[in-house]
């Protein structure tokens, strides 16, 4: 294109490029539509003529460039059914039109590397590459529906509002990449939802101001080890990896086309968010919550959904149990547990070392033993942390019972680590009074044993101690005096009994102290909570 002023008409634009030209000037769309359904559409084969076609430094020229609106309009770029040749090359300059291309295709790539815009929507554009690596935008960048062959790059980017990739199809770059958005700033939303990305998406640092959807979408990575890989992600509100109802009818707070344009119907089909490759989140800050309701995980055995020491009040992991792989928790800290029994990988598969939560919302029925069985999914090798964990839970929520077991549970598991002679002890310990968690079994063995003590001791008639000041012998009274420590019912003091008997009392005065301890541990645990 030969040299020109901003206010004058290049000679050598052809008749497209001549009513783009004119279109920007007024704000109006230039519409190259020949309005024949399969010869429209961007993603078709059917190629497009000169008739369709301008030229990329065309392009360029009118949005770092252009000429002044005519007077009472404002300029802007709106491009629809439009064929953009050579490469868009907007890297560091400054574009202040509104830009706005649907429908379009790109021969090459587009480049925005440290470009400043104002607001980019590109809808069901077909673009080779896109690189906006530290790109600053004032307001919007929208791609919806888009199809990128080879990947999008948003290195350090600055999206001013709002981030809009909805439904778009993205394929890998030349390192595996689909999206590489490390260090990415969105001010406000970033939706993403029924996206689908056939390489890694790299979120690595990213940080989203209010909250970040990928509702439907499907991140496959068959060639890497993640499909999604955002260490340190902060999302200032909620995180959605979930399912998305699929028949809807129209969303009036939405701005088609570059919304999805639906809200949900009840009882409409539904897409699973569905990431095939391993996830991470390890150590990400999430202000609201993190929602895995209705998602689906494929994993190979060496890949993993890490969510090492995330922070969020709220967790929702109630998506579908991965076949494969782990899912590990370690160190995560979260007010409220959302979950269900069947979500949650089986043994060997779960690690939860170091996992904090405040209190338990299960979805469905989610019994105690189903509970311990999570816990010892998560503990292949015996680690008290996660029973003490649960029983502080339980008891604080009230469910004192259940803490008992609980605890009871980990003094099964711990007694399988032990020697043999402290394992034996511990089975007398378990079957007599389990481990004093239990106490209306030990208040049983002393009804047993006073009852086993009074037989016993009432064919026994021992001489008194002092003749002429003791009390009338009473065998049933006797037992009970020596079983029942600090209390005195005044026969223990009383008689002189020797030999076996001797023997018999002693081991009773000892059981009894056992038993009685036990008891008054129990019934404190009662009364306590937290």
């Amino acid at each position: 294109m030969t040299g020109v002023r901003a206010e004058e008409e290049p000679e050598d634009l052809t008749a497209s490029e001549r009513r783009m030209w004119q279109a920007f000037r007024t704000g109006a769309v230039c519409d190259l539509n020949s309005r024949a359904a399969r010869q429209d559409d961007p993603f078709g084969n059917r190629g497009w003529g000169p008739e369709r076609s301008v030229r990329a430094e065309v392009v360029s020229t009118l949005l770092l460039h252009g000429p002044p609106p005519v007077p009472g309009r404002v300029a802007s770029l709106k491009l629809r059914g439009v064929r953009i040749t050579g490469r868009l090359d907007l890297c560091g300059g400054t574009v202040e039109p509104y830009v706005e291309l649907q429908s379009c295709r790109f021969d090459r790539e587009i480049q925005l590397a440290e470009a400043r815009v104002g607001t980019l929507r590109m809808v069901s554009c077909a673009i080779p590459r896109l690189d906006a690596a530290r790109l600053h935008t004032e307001g919007d960048l929208h791609l919806p529906r888009c199809r990128v062959a080879r990947g999008i790059r948003l290195t350090d980017a600055q999206i001013g509002t709002d981030l809009l990739v909805s439904q778009a199809v993205v394929q890998a770059d030349g390192r595996g990449r689909a999206v590489a958005a490390d260090g990415m700033s969105v001010a406000q939303d970033f939706q993403a939802e029924l996206l689908e990305a056939y390489g890694e998406v790299s979120l690595r640092g990213a940080k989203i101001g209010v909250s970040m959807s990928l509702r439907g979408a499907k991140l496959v990575n068959p060639a890497g080890r993640r499909a999604l890989n955002a260490p340190q992600l902060t999302v200032e509100r909620t995180l959605y990896l979930t399912a998305i109802a699929l028949d809807r009818g129209v969303d009036g707070g939405s701005t088609p086309p570059y919304g999805t344009g639906q809200t949900p119907v009840a009882g409409g089909r539904a897409q699973h968010f569905e990431c095939r490759g391993g996830l991470r989140l390890d150590d990400g800050r999430f202000g609201d919550a993190v929602d895995f309701h209705g998602a689906r995980f494929v994993l190979a055995e060496d890949q993993e959904v890490s969510l090492r020491r995330i922070q969020t009040p709220e967790f929702r992991f109630v998506g579908e149990r991965p076949e494969q792989g782990r899912v590990v928790v370690s160190g995560a800290r979260v007010d409220k547990l959302v979950d269900q029994s069947t979500s949650w990988p089986g043994p060997g598969r779960l690690s939860m070392e170091g996992f904090v939560y405040g209190n338990l919302a299960p979805r469905g029925h989610f019994p105690l033993a189903r509970r311990m069985e999570w816990v010892r999914a998560a503990t292949p090798e015996y680690s008290p942390e996660p029973y003490e964990r649960l029983a502080a839970v339980l008891r604080a929520s009230g469910e004192d019972a259940d803490a008992r077991e609980v605890l009871l549970a980990k003094q099964r598991r711990r007694r399988a680590t032990l020697p043999p002679a402290a394992r034996a002890w511990g089975y007398l310990q378990d079957w007599t009074v389990a481990y004093g968690y239990r106490p209306g079994r030990a208040a049983l063995w002393m009804l047993v044993l006073w009852a086993a003590g009074a037989v016993l001791f009432s064919r026994y008639d021992p001489p008194p101690v002092k003749p002429g000041e003791s009390p009338q012998w009473n065998a049933v009274l006797y037992a009970l005096d020596l079983l029942l420590p600090v209390v005195d019912l005044g026969q223990q003091g009383h008689w002189r009994v020797e030999g076996g008997w001797q023997w018999g009392a002693a081991v009773l005065v000892m059981l009894g102290w056992i038993l009685a301890t036990t008891v008054a541990a129990g019934a404190s645990r009662l009364l306590r909570r937290g």
